[in-house]
């Protein structure tokens, strides 16, 4: 099997370390991001990388107990690249000094500047003269560590760009990762070329390389899978069916909350046309019991993701003498899994693939995407046939309508909410706006208001309208649909579905960090 190069990233807290990993995977290079305190001396000579990247962090070097990469890391004889907070580990740990703000703390848009002396990974750099960057930081560095040499210099930053070029060692005090950084991107390719990459790193080779795993990993033991009918349980379902066929088994439980005709796509998808073991599990009615009269939507989530447990173990004994559990686990749920700070994370998604059934099962778990990013899972997806319809779908959340439907469920409201929702989505496709769009939907608000519909009153209620665009799924901001776009479509809900009539748009952002939108 292939060995990858394998690049390491030591995370010190940035909120967006991720977008670092995902800038090398898009230059087709395996990484994997570590919380420092994981990072220790064996833990290096095992990964053995062959570059690494010491990310930002909120943390100051001069702060009791303030996180460090391991000493052994500066001797691997490997090119490493110090990212603002890392920036300044490197220093503090090679023999320059770090101070504190004193007028140069530096948030924002920043322009660098460079020295006479050129440097291979700013290659593509000021051809203008000066490169905008985003910096976030409070200390900075007041000396160089002996070798480096400055090569761009910022108002409030005047080692901005340092690096000492014999040992291949790289430090800039802003964010090349953040799309406010625009060349930010080239350095990355140029850090990873000075490092001796190849790029290998593919859907259609990972699509080879997991396979073959699977196959080693299951044997000829039976598998069984929880299928939502979104992207990541369904690639992941495509790909250990193409490994081992007939010895997997899906169970797609349908919990009544699903868009309008989704149960019936999954169904006919994953049984007619890809010919897989499929149990569809009608549980609508147990899963809308239990739900009634339950507003608060922590404890609708809790009874769901707990009748899921329940359902899915009844059907999967179905199966009989099933030892695995197929998962469509992603990179960002196994980071976001790991606390930084050591401590417990917290809760963002309580209803989260089908936690606790493996325990509960005697399972084992098969877990093929959980080196991925959705955007490789969407490549892997193609590359293993997937309809581009059905690999670019907008997420779901795994609660499904009972989070879009604020306050109590009803069978009612659950009918007029999918009504509305099929003719947004219906609306943003005509106008070929799906694909400029991370994710939209419409929630149906607890409230009725009173309106005049033709010469009637009406007592109906209201919805709100959402989109909003993203490039990492971490981040986000509304879209700006046109007043026009607005106004026909809030006109194609009130007319052709009855129980509405008023409709809202909601311009709300996600901010870095790991809030839920749903």
């Amino acid at each position: 099997m292939t060995q990858h190069d394998r690049l390491l990233i030591i995370d010190f807290g940035s909120q967006v370390t991720q977008l670092i990993a995902r800038r090398l995977r898009e230059l087709n290079v395996y990484c994997e991001i570590h919380p420092y305190q994981n990072v220790t001396e064996a833990f290096l000579q095992g990964f053995a990388p062959k570059a690494v990247i010491l990310s930002g962090g909120p943390s100051s070097v001069f702060a009791e107990g303030a996180p460090m990469p391991p000493a052994g890391v500066f001797d691997l004889g490997v090119p490493i690249l110090g990212i603002c907070y890392g920036q300044q580990v490197m220093m503090h740990c090679l023999g320059g000094k770090v101070e504190r703000g004193h007028g140069t703390a530096e948030f924002g848009r920043a322009y660098v500047t460079p020295t006479e002396s050129r440097l291979a990974i700013l290659d593509g750099w000021f051809e203008d003269g000066r490169e905008q960057v985003w910096m976030s930081h409070g200390d900075h560095v007041s000396r160089i560590a002996p070798g480096f040499q400055v090569f761009g210099t910022s108002p409030n930053a005047p080692f901005a760009v340092t690096a000492d070029p014999a040992r291949q060692f790289y430090a800039v005090q802003f964010h090349p990762e953040v799309h406010h950084t625009p060349k930010g991107a080239k350095l990355y390719e140029n850090f990873v070329k000075l490092a001796g990459f190849k790029g290998d790193w593919t859907m259609g080779a990972y699509r080879e390389e997991a396979i073959a795993k699977i196959r080693a990993q299951v044997g000829d033991a039976k598998v069984i899978c929880g299928l939502s009918g979104g992207v990541d349980s369904s690639v992941a379902a495509v790909l250990i069916h193409e490994a081992i066929g007939d010895q997997l088994t899906c169970v797609f439980v349908d919990h009544g909350l699903l868009r309008q005709g989704e149960a019936e796509q999954v169904v006919s998808m994953f049984r007619d046309h890809y010919n897989m073991p499929l149990i569809h599990a009608d549980e609508s009615e147990l899963f809308l019991g239990a739900l009634e009269g339950v507003s608060d939507p922590e404890v609708k989530r809790k009874t769901i993701g707990r009748l899921f447990i329940d359902v899915f173990q009844k059907h999967a004994a179905e199966v009989g003498g099933a030892t695995f559990l197929a998962q469509g686990t992603l990179y960002p749920d196994v980071i976001e899994s790991v606390s930084f700070s050591g401590g417990p994370s917290v809760t963002i998604k309580s209803h989260h693939n089908v936690g606790g059934l493996p325990e509960k099962m005697g399972l084992k778990l098969v877990e093929p995407l959980r080196e991925l990013f959705k955007d490789e899972v969407r490549a892997l997806g193609r590359e293993l046939g997937l309809p581009e319809s059905f690999i670019g779908r907008h997420p779901f959340p795994g609660p499904g309508l009972a989070i879009r439907c604020p306050g109590e469920i009803t069978r009612e409201k659950l009918e007029i909410l999918r009504r509305a929702d099929a003719v947004y989505i219906d609306q943003i496709r005509k106008h070929g706006l799906y694909d400029e769009i991370w994710q939209a939907f419409v929630a149906l608000l607890p409230v009725r208001t009173v309106g005049v519909m033709g010469d009637g009153r009406t007592y109906d209620y209201a919805c709100a309208l959402r989109a909003v665009t993203s490039v990492d799924g971490m981040t986000a901001d509304y879209y700006p649909f046109s007043h026009e776009f607005l106004g026909e479509t809030a006109t194609r809900i009130i007319n052709e579905v009855q129980g509405i009539n008023r409709v809202t748009y909601d311009i709300t952002s996600k901010p870095p960090g790991t809030i839920e939108w749903e």
